[in-house]
Formats: structure tokens, sequence, C-alpha cells
């Protein structure tokens, strides 16, 4: 029985390198194995897998989310945020990096969806970095680096799907991101103005003619800019972080704002809407049926013994609390080269879980750190999602060169917040200590 688990693995990534989409790959190793083990009656096993994800009502948040990221995609918002913010940060060195990353982590709080976020910025900030000779691997890994900053800063669907998976307040989650959150985004400042400021040519500031306005205009035009995705930020993540709405609550909350504000500016049509609830669908339905085949797969993996392997694994490392944190973050960030990030916390998570709770670890500072490496897991290469969504939407003369060698600083960014969250708990764990209704 204990070679079904050992074997399950082997067989996944033997799929998901023939090209097999993962949902597909992670439900055909499920029944297989299953059937081997367990014969027909495996399929009652798989079949409470469904029904499980099918009932559980957190789940309902993900497509409330996906339409908020659908319909600001195709308003105006994105593009006067990003030229206030260029108002003001234009002058810097590496000006229009600045702006754009701060950009992601505005519209990142505001919607939680990375690709969404990635390509909106994108269209606008590649033609103004190449009239501005911006070396492109600065460019490219900005804005990538910025788009995956959905995973890592509330409301993100992956806390959603992870705490779910892992039975955690989806609150206290959110809470607990926050902070490294915004580690992050200071990392990735700091790492594009130290650059700039030491090799100008990089990223040269934007002409003092281009955005010479009065004081008074700048702040019109950044107050007409940032109020309506701050007032959905506070809309979301305020009813959720003071316990007046649950995390499905607020997501609606959320998703009826948008509307709103589409309404308010004048671009609430049928096309748009009709265009917007097209991708929420679309992407609500394949993150589910990964979801569901991530469920059948743990399921069995569980059921023959595989938490028992794991745990055995373990023992016999006999490294301590520490070295199984390090080994299960190198095994998620190894696991990121070639699966994407659902499939991580669908395979992961249900397996850690029991391991780190039954060791005393805290659950809540050890999700975050997860999340830090998934983060990761969106830069590093083959699979590096934020590279293939930002090649959709670059000219030629951008290449997978530029983007490849761009994202380099940010992931060891990315590596350094983990090691300040690994070294000081509290960065993830003192807001949701504080946290009330949560």
């Amino acid at each position: 029985m204990s070679a079904v688990p050992a074997l399950m693995f082997p067989a996944l990534f033997a799929l998901v390198f023939a090209g097999i989409p993962v949902s597909l790959c992670l439900i055909i190793v499920a029944v297989a194995f299953g059937l081997s083990a367990f014969g027909d009656l495996v399929f009652l096993q798989l079949y409470g897998a469904v029904l499980t994800t099918a009932s559980n009502f957190n789940l309902a948040a993900i497509p409330l989310f996906v339409l908020m990221g659908a319909v600001l995609e195709r308003t105006g918002i994105a593009l006067r945020l990003f030229q206030a913010l260029q108002l003001w940060f234009g002058r810097m060195p590496g000006g229009l990096a600045v702006t754009t990353i701060a950009m992601c982590a505005i519209f990142a709080a505001a919607s939680g969806v990375v690709g969404a976020v990635e390509i909106v910025v994108g269209l606008m900030a590649i033609p103004a970095m190449q009239r501005y000779r911006y070396d492109m691997g600065l460019g490219a890994g900005t804005i990538c680096a910025g788009g995956s900053l959905g995973t890592i800063i509330p409301p993100s669907i992956v806390v959603v799907i992870y705490a779910s998976i892992a039975q955690l307040s989806i609150g206290k989650l959110f809470a607990a991101i926050i902070v490294p959150g915004l580690m992050m985004v200071v990392f990735f400042l700091a790492y594009v103005v130290v650059r700039c400021m030491l090799r100008p040519a990089d990223g040269p500031p934007v002409s003092r003619e281009e955005f010479d306005r009065p004081l008074a205009e700048k702040l019109a035009v950044t107050a007409k800019a940032l109020v309506p995705p701050l007032a959905l930020i506070v809309a979301v993540l305020g009813s959720l972080l003071t316990g007046a709405a649950s995390p499905t609550e607020a997501a609606a909350v959320g998703a009826f704002g948008t509307l709103v504000l589409a309404a308010v500016l004048g671009e609430l049509t049928f096309p748009m809407l009709r265009q917007a609830f097209a991708v929420s669908i679309r992407i609500s339905c394949m993150i589910m049926l990964i979801v569901v085949g991530g469920t059948m797969f743990t399921s069995i993996f569980a059921v023959t013994g595989g938490s028992t392997l794991v745990r055995s694994a373990v023992d016999a490392l006999g490294v301590g609390d520490v070295g199984v944190i390090a080994v299960f973050l190198a095994i998620v960030f190894v696991a990121g080269f070639v699966l994407d990030w659902i499939s991580i916390v669908l395979i992961c998570v249900p397996i850690f879980t029991p391991v780190i709770k039954a060791m005393g670890i805290d659950p809540i500072w050890f999700a975050v750190l997860v999340m830090v490496v998934i983060q990761t897991s969106y830069l590093t290469p083959p699979m590096a999602p934020s590279i293939f969504y930002l090649k959709s939407i670059t000219p030629p003369s951008i290449t997978y060169g530029h983007m490849y060698r761009g994202v380099i600083p940010f992931v060891l960014a990315q590596l350094a917040v983990l090691i300040a969250v690994l070294l000081v708990p509290a960065a993830a764990t003192y807001l949701p200590s504080i946290m009330v209704g949560l």
C-alpha cells in the first residue's frame, strides 16, 4: 500500500511534462492509483472530494474576486492611476519602474488577480519605458515582479484557497500577509531606485516638461485617480479585517463596488459586462477544476498511507523544526519551476499541514512563508506565468532573455523577504493576533 503514494508524484510529473493540463493530470493519477488500491470503491472516495469542494462556501469568493479584476481591467481606472503616479514618481531615478511597482501594488490590493494586473500595467508601462530608452531587462523584470504582487497582497485568491485547504481563518491569513506584502513592495522599490542611481542610463527620469504641472492640479488628478481603487480596498479589506463580513461577503462587496464605480465613470456597458463575465467564468472554472483534481489527488494520497510516508521521511531526516520548514519550503520552491500556484497549494498544503501542526509550528506563520515562496514561482522558469503574461503583450524587441535576466534580482528580493519573515515571525503573526472578529 505504501508504494502507491510514493509513485503518485513521479506519475503526476510525467503527465505534466507530457503537456497534459494540470487539472486532468491530477484527476488521471487519482483515478488510476485509486483503482489499483481500492477497485471500484475508489469512486466513493473521489465523489467525496468533489462534494467537499462544491460545498465549500469560502471558495465562492473566487469568482467574485476574479470579476473585480476583470471589470477593473476594462475601465479607465488603471490609466488614470498610472498617469497620476507618474506625476509624483516620474522625475525619480527609474521613475517609470517605480510607478509600475506602485501601480501594481495598488491594483493587486484592489483585485487580487495576478494576470489582470500585469497585463493592464504592462500595456501602459512598456511604450513609456521604450520611449525613454529604459534597459529592457529592468523594465520587463519590474512589470513581471509587480504583477506577482497579487499573490502576497490581500485580497489574494491564493489565500482563499490555501486557508480553505488548511482550515485556517481567511481573515487572519489576509492580515498575516499585509506586512510581508509591504516589505516586498519596499524591497522592489529599493532595488529599482538604487540601481538607477548607480546606473542612470538603465532608468532615466521622465522629462520635466512632460509632467510639470501646478501642485493644485497634481493633487486634483491624484485624488480623482486614487479614490476609486482605495475605496475598493477599504470596502473589501476593511469589512473583512474588522469582522463585519465573511470572505465571500467581502468579495461580493468588492464586486458590487467595482460595478458601481464603472457605472459612475460611465463605462458600464453591456459589451464590457459580457466580456468581464465571460472571463470570470472561464478563469473560475479553470481554478475550480484544478481544485477538484487536487482534492482528489491528495485524498487518494492520504488514504493510501501518504501522510505516514511523509511523517516517516521527516523523522528519518532528523533535522528538527527549522530543517523541516526548510525542506518543505524547498519542495514548494522547486515545484514552482513546473507547476502553477494552485496545483502547488492543493498538492503540498494537505500533506504539509498535519506535520506542521503535529510539530507545534504556527500554521499562520508557515502559511505566510509558503505564500512568499509561491510568489517566486511566478518569476522562476520554465513555468514563470508572469513572463508568459508579459510576452503575450510585448513587441518582438523584448525577448525572453530580457525577461529572464530582469526577474533574477526580484527573485532575490523575494527570498530576502522570506528570510526576514523566518527570522522575525512577528512580521506575519502580529497583525492577526490583534485583529478582532477574525
